[in-house]
């Protein structure tokens, strides 16, 4: 039988004592609250699957975190997070983290040591670098990383094999890094809004990819390998300074693709 504890948008300000001795609970909702603080008393929970505590004013998760050895899911976006605990890489388990909307500045190293990690969201925060220990979240399909401060990303992301889905929308990435290419399982990259002046012939070689979205950069050409994608079905040029369409792109649309310019 399942253990589960629903407060969410009860108007706590603090969790009863009461709480830390259901230490048998897999599931505890507290989201839409007024939280202030997550205690410590939290990994107490040791059989917790699922804890969801976004939309909380929270500053900080406690290093107790990391004796959730069986937590999977992990909601802490909408809240008020400046970084992340260092016993991160403690959640063995975890699957799905969601950090988004929070003022994050930065990711600890220790982020790398989430070998089961499948998504990771951290939408609309401060980042302006990624660890070199990314490369290490090996089983990860979902990067979402849109709305922050990338101004490059580190050679490690190039390790990421299992990647289906990498967005980047809205940052300030002036350049993609050659380690990129062994990125061969991703089917979407979502570049708008960044400033590329040019797109790597090496992009080419990205045999899965479906979906391209290069909108809002500084694109005056594109490379011809594009033209060999033979999976890709959505390409969007809009609001580039191209100084002409290349010929390839007669050919992808009579395939039946799908071109925005």
């Amino acid at each position: 039988m399942t253990l589960s504890v629903d407060w969410h948008g009860q108007g706590l300000t603090a969790l009863p004592a009461s709480l830390w001795d259901h230490t048998r609970l897999e599931r505890l909702y507290l989201y839409e609250n007024a939280l202030t603080e997550l205690p410590s008393e939290i990994g107490q929970l040791r059989a917790l699957i699922t804890l969801d505590v976004k939309a909380n004013p929270i500053q900080a998760l406690p290093e107790s975190l990391g004796a959730l050895v069986n937590l999977q899911y992990l909601y802490a976006h909408e809240m008020q997070l400046t970084a992340l605990p260092a016993s991160l890489e403690q959640l063995a388990a975890l699957r799905y983290l969601n950090v988004s909307q929070n003022a994050l500045d930065s990711f600890p190293e220790s982020l790398g040591g989430l070998n089961a990690l499948h998504e990771l969201r951290a939408v609309g925060n401060r980042l302006s670098a990624l660890p070199q220990s990314i490369g290490g979240l090996g089983g990860l399909r979902e990067l979402h990383l849109q709305a922050n401060a990338l101004d490059a990303l580190p050679d490690s992301i190039g390790q990421l094999g299992r990647l289906r889905k990498l967005f980047l929308r809205g940052n300030r990435l002036t350049a993609l890094p050659e380690a990129m290419q062994g990125l061969g399982a991703l089917t979407e990259l979502d570049l708008r809004d960044n400033h590329l002046a040019e797109l790597p012939a090496w992009v080419g070689q990205l045999s899965a990819l479906q979906e391209l979205d290069l909108r809002s950069n500084r694109l005056t050409a594109l490379p011809l390998l594009l033209a060999s994608l033979p999976n890709l079905h959505k390409l969007d040029l809009r609001w580039n300074p191209l100084a002409e369409l290349p010929v390839w792109i007669h050919e992808f649309e009579a395939r039946g693709g799908t071109l925005f310019v």
